[in-house]
Order: C-alpha cells, then structure tokens, then sequence
C-alpha cells in the first residue's frame, strides 16, 4: 500500500528553527511505512517583505543535505512513489516566494517543486489568505503565475487562501486545485477549514483534499485524537469526496498533535482506526494513497 502525505514543514524547522526537534525523520517515515512525503518551501510568517526566497532557498539547501547524507531523494512526478521506499516531493508554502516572477516559478519546478499554496496568512501578489477576511479574488500578477503553473502541470493549492480566491480557482483555473492541510468546517468551525459546499466542489472539480493533523482544525476544544481525524475523513467522504480525500499532515509545522499520532511513525493507526470503522481495504487504501496519485493523474503527470 502507497502511503503518502502532501505537507509537512520540516525544511522550514530544521533550516530556520534549529533549536527545534523534528519529528518528519527518516527512521519515522520508514516506520509509519511512507511512500511519498510533501516537504513544503515555507515562504516564512513574515510576508513579502520578509524574504520570502531567500528562506526558501535556506530550506532546499536543507533539503539538499539530507538528500546527499541521509538518502531523502526527490521526485519528479508522486507517480514515482513505491511502496516500501521513502520519496520525497517538494511544495512551496505561500506564493511570496515566487515574487510575481515567471521566471521563478521555472527554477522551482526545475528544483522539483509540483504544487503551490497560493498563499500562507499574509497577503502576496497572487491573493489574500483566509485569515485576512477579505473578499478579494486572485489578483491579475496571481493569474499571470498560475498560467505559468498550469503550463507546468504545478499543482494550485487552496490551503490557506481566502474563499473568493478559491471560488476564482474552482471557476477559472485551467486545472482542477487541491488542499494539501485543510479540515471541515462543519466539524470545527475555523477560517482554515473547508465549508461543505467546498468538500463537495473539490469533489466535482476532480480536486483533493489532505486532512490536516492539527488539533486546533479537528476539534473546537483544541484536543484531537486519531478518532478526531478519522471524523473528519468520514465526513469529507460522506459529502461524495471518498476519491479525493488523504493526508495533509502538517507535521513539523504544527505546535501540538492529536495525542495518539505524533508523527509518520504513526500513520498505520489512522489506517486500523478506518478499518475498524468499516472502510473496505480498497477505500483505506485510497485514502492513504491512492486518491493523491489519481489527482496528479488528472493533472497529467
């Protein structure tokens, strides 16, 4: 079985936050049995103004590290995940990095990034975050950069972005976008997580959704457990979205975790816990891997 999870900010932490214990290591990921793990670019908390691109280069410098001294090797395409062997794909978090250029959006493909989020929690050329409030769409500069992203099969990614934004995506974008860390705002009404209206236009658009690990997304009294997470995949999959829901951990990137997952490490209880809630070994297979590989199909990669 394909396990794979499309965010986790471990580059940010260990290239930015050194003081910090990663918990995305290779021994946890190969203990929890990962296939493709998403190392994100994060652009940093302090906007566009807070070099944005040299904190990212800082990162893959990480990255580069650990590819040559511990064997983290980088694909091309998620396609090229197996089972039994840890990959890793590369993401950008918060589409300051790219600073309005075309031109960067190029050097981080070239790089091995295939996906983007749009935005993180400040505003950039591209759009505004959900944690702004505004109803402000995607920007002019925010399609000129996702032209050149749709031309590379990068992936758009509504994590974070305010609603007009992905209403703009879901309406206008030439491929169909994803969540890489999103939760349901049914179950916790927080401006990070997805309405049910938009769990069931990703499902319709041929788009995907990574549930997100945080505690603060899963529950409104701040605590979650892998009960709590498998909630919200039931919840997600019940609005018609079963093929297009998986792992959007945020590991790393996150100050607390649900009590009983802490990191890759832990990830085959999240599958037990769908088992014994009735998923079928096809379905429980899906959601660990399976849909994020159909999605980047539908992208044509």
């Amino acid at each position: 079985m394909l396990i794979c999870d499309t965010h986790c900010d471990t580059l940010y932490m260990r290239a930015l936050e050194p003081a910090c214990t990663p918990c995305v290591t290779m021994e946890a990921m190969e203990r929890g049995g990962m296939s493709l793990q998403t190392c994100t670019l994060f652009a940093g908390p302090g906007g566009v103004s807070d070099h944005p691109y040299e904190k990212a280069m800082a990162e893959y410098a990480v990255f580069e590290r650990l590819r040559d001294t511990q064997g983290w090797t980088c694909v091309n395409s998620p396609l090229e995940a197996e089972e039994g062997k840890v990959k890793i794909l590369l993401s950008i978090e918060g589409g300051e990095i790219f600073e309005g250029r075309a031109e960067r959006v190029h050097e981080f493909y070239n790089r091995g990034v295939r996906m983007a989020a749009l935005t993180w929690n400040n505003e950039n050329e591209i759009a505004s975050p959900a944690k702004a409030g505004s109803r402000d769409g995607i920007k002019p500069k925010g399609w000129e950069i996702l032209r050149e992203m749709a031309g590379l099969k990068m992936a758009a990614d509504t994590s974070h972005l305010n609603e007009a934004g992905f209403w703009d995506l879901m309406d206008r974008h030439s491929q169909p976008p994803m969540a890489s860390h999103s939760c349901a705002h049914a179950l916790c009404p927080h401006f990070r997580n997805l309405t049910d209206r938009q769990i069931r236009a990703m499902a319709e658009r041929g788009g995907w959704i990574g549930v997100n690990f945080y505690p603060a997304f899963l529950s409104p009294t701040g605590r979650a457990s892998i009960s709590t997470l498998c909630d919200h995949i039931d919840h997600i999959c019940q609005l018609g979205a079963q093929k297009h829901v998986g792992f959007g951990s945020d590991f790393d990137g996150i100050e607390t975790t649900p009590d009983d997952c802490r990191s890759p490490a832990d990830i085959p209880a999240i599958l037990s816990e769908l088992r014994r809630r009735g998923y079928s070994e096809e379905a429980v297979s899906d959601i660990a891997g399976g849909n994020f590989l159909a999605y980047c199909r539908r992208l044509g990669w």
